[in-house]
């Protein structure tokens, strides 16, 4: 796609019958770029993001946007139609996922690169100094969120090196098979968040009769208190978790569990910034409140952060299961190893499967806000989703919140919605989270910093005091490229890594984000 001189309408592909609207025009509007047949006229006002048809399309007919089936027509269109729900229907796919067939060179950066990060003493790299309570249990987590407030009731102007306390509860932890798939699920989820390079110390709160056993996290998952260079694990014998029914009841929980954490402020407070490899960063990718024009300007140009970073030998994490059906033959192609692209074709059945249980499908999953924004199907959002994964191989399929382990780029089985899907990838070790929006997502997530890039200028203007980059950029009168959006995007990770606040961070959004999946039953 090449913008060039600025005109209202875009066609991305050559193989494309609509092209999609720049910004809100009016009935009569002129479309120029539309088809080799001449000038299309539009029929009616298109929103911005929206699509007009270019091209006489007939009944049952595919719609196709980035040359690819985004549905098919449920009557006869136009040229100079709007084309959304009211015409489109989603239909079904045959897709050849042609397993590791075009995977790409591994891009060349420059491993000398570094960002002033903590080195933990687990050898991991972290972006942020933080202080966690770990939840185990809904019961708990009134008295965790307790703790979090008395910690920061504290003076901890004199501790600048800490950069917040966060608790990190959730609405389960019980009502489930001990040692089954939820409840191994959960701990794998709360290690995560535990044993997290952004977390310093932390303390396990629980109940006491939940199936989430505080003993049973810290034990499977080897949980240490402290996270800190040249420190024992659990400084003077100080519990790293405790039960309010052990304890004595509420009150004497809080006062416990926060003089232990109160006790340990000044060793976090003495780690220090250090030069580490950018290839040690993990960032996760996230697409919250999609328009019409994410698939087009912000998530395009995180692709290309996701190929640098890649390119200088750090990883990229892709998720959203659910968004990347219509779109999953993109990435079997790129997929390392037949293997890794069969196991992601697992995931995607798994879902398909998982959404029938419940008598929904997935094309449920476009949100309100997205179909206001201009995206119509599954199909259409997931191709501009998968856009957030650059160009390069596919080189692991991860399980929620499973800790990554191979470089490049990744995917992760979460979710299409952000809190649980970004809490996935930090427990799986992500280090900074690069947040798309074209609505207006307001997403934070402690203890990692969310950086949220706008797919739209009008929005980013509205909403300035969340938006951290404006991707807009590409599609309006600015005329900026992917290549130059994504290039800034990448020195913002870079920034924010070394302690440039987000504007989540400055308005302390990201307390509430914490949410584990456990798709099973509550019994």
């Amino acid at each position: 796609m090449t913008v060039g001189e600025f005109t209202p309408f875009l066609r991305l592909h050559p193989r494309d019958n609509v092209a999609i609207a720049r910004r809100g025009v009016d009935a009569g509007t002129v479309c120029d770029v539309c088809t080799n047949s001449g000038d299309v006229i539009a029929r009616e006002s298109i929103g911005m993001g929206h699509k007009l048809a270019i091209s006489q399309i007939k009944k049952g007919e595919p719609i196709v946007k980035f040359g690819q089936i985004v549905g098919f027509a449920s009557r006869s269109i136009r040229p100079g139609d709007a084309v959304h729900e009211h015409n489109v229907t989603m239909g079904d796919l045959d897709l050849d996922y042609a397993y590791a067939t075009e995977v790409p060179e591994t891009p060349k950066g420059n491993p000398e690169r570094t960002f002033q990060g903590y080195r933990r003493a687990n050898g991991k790299a972290g972006t942020r100094n933080y202080i966690g309570i770990i939840s185990t249990v809904n019961c708990s987590a009134t008295a965790s969120k307790a703790v979090a407030r008395r910690l920061r009731e504290f003076d901890l102007s004199d501790y600048p090196n800490i950069d917040g306390v966060v608790a990190l509860v959730h609405e389960r932890g019980c009502a489930m098979e001990f040692n089954g798939v939820d409840h191994r699920q959960l701990n794998r989820t709360l290690a995560g968040f535990a044993n997290h390079p952004n977390i310093a110390a932390c303390i396990v709160l629980g109940l006491g009769c939940e199936t989430a056993q505080p003993s049973s996290l810290v034990e499977s998952h080897q949980l240490t208190q402290l996270n800190v260079p040249g420190q024992p694990d659990q400084p003077n014998n100080s519990p790293i978790m405790m039960t309010i029914q052990e304890t004595g009841g509420t009150q004497k929980a809080i006062d416990r569990a926060t003089g232990v954490l109160r006790e340990l402020l000044t060793v976090v407070n003495n780690v220090k910034r250090e030069p580490i490899p950018v290839g040690e960063l993990i960032m996760a990718t996230e697409c919250g409140g999609s328009d019409g024009s994410s698939g087009v300007t912000s998530n395009p140009a995180v692709g290309m952060t996701s190929d640098l970073l890649v390119a200088h030998g750090g990883t990229a994490i892709l998720s959203e299961t659910p968004e990347i059906c219509g779109a999953e033959h993109l990435l079997t192609r790129r997929a390392r190893t037949a293997e890794i692209g069969q196991k992601l074709i697992e995931r995607v059945k798994w879902w398909y499967d998982y959404a029938s249980k419940f008598g929904v499908v997935i094309n449920n999953n476009p949100s309100v806000g997205n179909k206001l924004g201009g995206l119509t199907t599954i199909y259409e959002k997931s191709l501009g989703a998968v856009a957030k994964g650059g160009s390069t191989s596919l080189n692991a399929v991860y399980e929620y919140a499973e800790e990554v382990t191979e470089k490049g780029l990744v995917f992760m089985d979460t979710p299409g919605f952000d809190p649980p899907s970004v809490t996935g990838m930090v427990a799986g070790g992500a280090n900074v989270v690069v947040f798309t929006t074209g609505r207006g997502s307001c997403f934070g997530c402690k203890p990692v910093p969310s950086i949220k890039v706008a797919s739209n200028t009008p929005m980013y203007r509205r909403m300035i005091d969340d938006m951290d980059i404006n991707a807009g950029t590409i599609a309006d009168e600015t005329g900026a490229s992917v290549e130059e959006v994504g290039r800034e995007i990448f020195e913002k990770v870079i920034a924010v890594a070394s302690g440039k606040k987000t504007k989540s961070e400055l308005q302390e959004i990201g307390d509430e984000e914490f949410s584990p999946w456990t798709p099973g039953p509550i019994l």
